[in-house]
């Protein structure tokens, strides 16, 4: 099981069944959300502080992503996270793209992201958590 997780989607339906489904399945004690990538990079600019006066903070050790997303879009933000502020704090945690777009150039993208580690379409079910056990 997980410590921690972080979706990041801007339909508020699909951030409850996230949390609902990956509670259920067992796979994270804690489950955090944000509504864009700027949201989401306000609340990983919050855990840096908070781990450099508390080492032991629990930090998110996976991200589900959305692509299309208002305000910062998924690939901003990968753009974003990528960089050295993000990269020391978070070098463990691995994102997995959970999009509903089916454009092979989307999944060919992601690729070139070192932390993504998968490319997953909407919604998330407990059969993608049993899978991705294996691999976060």
């Amino acid at each position: 099981m997980l410590n921690k997780i972080l979706c990041i989607d801007d339909d508020s339906i699909t951030l409850m069944l996230c949390k609902k489904v990956i509670s259920k399945a067992e796979f994270s004690h804690e489950i955090d959300t944000a509504h864009n990538g700027v949201d989401a990079l306000k609340y990983l600019d919050e855990l840096i502080i908070k781990h450099q006066n508390e080492p032991n903070v629990i930090l998110p050790q996976l991200i589900f992503l959305d692509l299309n997303m208002p305000v910062m879009n998924g690939w901003e933000f990968l753009d974003m996270f990528s960089q050295n502020n993000y990269n020391e704090t978070f070098a463990n945690t691995k994102v997995i793209v959970l999009s509903s777009t089916i454009d092979p150039k989307d999944i060919e993208k992601s690729k070139s992201y070192p932390m993504v580690i998968d490319f997953l379409s909407k919604p998330i079910t407990k059969e993608m958590l049993e899978l991705i056990k294996n691999i976060a």
